[in-house]
């Protein structure tokens, strides 16, 4: 069978992954040792954070290379799969992470330690310029790959959350009082905690085969439906095969007049231009054969 469209490729990001991982690892160095130089859970707890962010986008980066490998006999699908598994892995990642940032954090606010408000502010401004950028190379991306968005909004996080940092420092060298520091920490892991949240659960649900959130069923089904020649149709699964690939499959009953390529043609390319499936299989039966007898093999594009 001919397409009428080809599928379109991954993306490849290797420069960006490249310089992203290299610059969040030279600030968290410089973030670590200057927490450590002014006594500060904010600045160690938010250079924890970025250090988490380095793997993540490093599994983010492993599983694009992987998914633009071509399939094989064992994998006929190749390796798109990974982007889904990374992006899960990258949010448990971060949960473990501020697990151990809010423990500490509320250690040091029951107990508050002099810190140095000026060391602070001008590490997490350095902070706040260097995940803005990293930030704006997954930007094109991140509209269309959960995985990319991953690495996407665990930048603009950290560049928020090093902008609180700076605010927090500025208010301690104001008024001295260094509880804010580690109240600061704890307000990072809220943020953080709910920016994930929503990653965490579609991550979750693609990783089930779950109906990606992008795609509504039930637009599908009516249009199915509202098809002239369709008198019903069942079995209708949509399910992810990667950060950026679904997948759809359906038995459609028709009238016997409506079985030919064209009509299968049709109906693979509107659920494309409307809905974005990329893969879809559509098996015909017809009104009058007996128990819904297949007369086409299932086709796809």
């Amino acid at each position: 069978m001919s397409h009428e469209h080809s599928h379109p490729p991954i993306v490849n990001y290797n420069k960006a992954f490249a310089i992203g991982i290299s610059l969040n690892i030279l600030f968290v160095v410089i973030e670590a040792s200057y927490g450590l130089l002014a006594g500060s859970l904010a600045l160690i707890a938010d250079a924890g954070h970025n250090l988490s962010d380095v793997f993540s986008l490093m599994l983010a980066w492993g599983a694009n290379r992987l998914a633009i490998r071509s399939s094989g006999e064992n994998r006929t699908y190749g390796f798109r799969g990974a982007t889904i598994l990374a992006s899960l892995a990258s949010s448990l990642l971060l949960l473990v992470a501020l697990g151990g940032i809010a423990w500490e954090a509320l250690g040091r606010l029951l107990d508050p330690q002099p810190v140095q408000g000026m060391i602070i502010i001008a590490v997490a401004a350095i902070g706040v310029v260097i995940n803005a950028a990293t930030a704006m190379l997954f930007m094109s991306g991140q509209r269309h790959d959960l995985n990319i968005r991953a690495a996407y909004l665990h930048m603009v996080a950290d560049a928020g959350i090093s902008l609180g940092v700076v605010v927090a420092g500025i208010a301690i060298l104001l008024t001295g009082w260094h509880w804010l520091d580690p109240l600061m920490s704890i307000a990072i892991v809220l943020v953080i905690l709910i920016g994930t949240w929503r990653l965490l659960k579609e991550s979750i649900n693609l990783s089930m085969s779950a109906v990606p959130e992008s795609v509504q069923i039930s637009a599908i089904r009516d249009y199915l439906n509202a098809i002239p020649q369709v008198v019903e149709l069942h079995d209708l699964h949509v399910w992810a095969l990667s950060t950026t690939e679904v997948a759809l499959t359906v038995h459609l009953v028709t009238r016997e007049q409506a079985i030919d390529n064209q009509f299968l043609l049709e109906t693979q390319q509107q659920l494309h231009d409307l809905f974005d499936i990329e893969h879809v299989t559509i098996q015909l039966e017809t009104e009058s054969s007996e128990n819904s007898r297949v007369l086409n093999r299932p086709q796809c594009i």
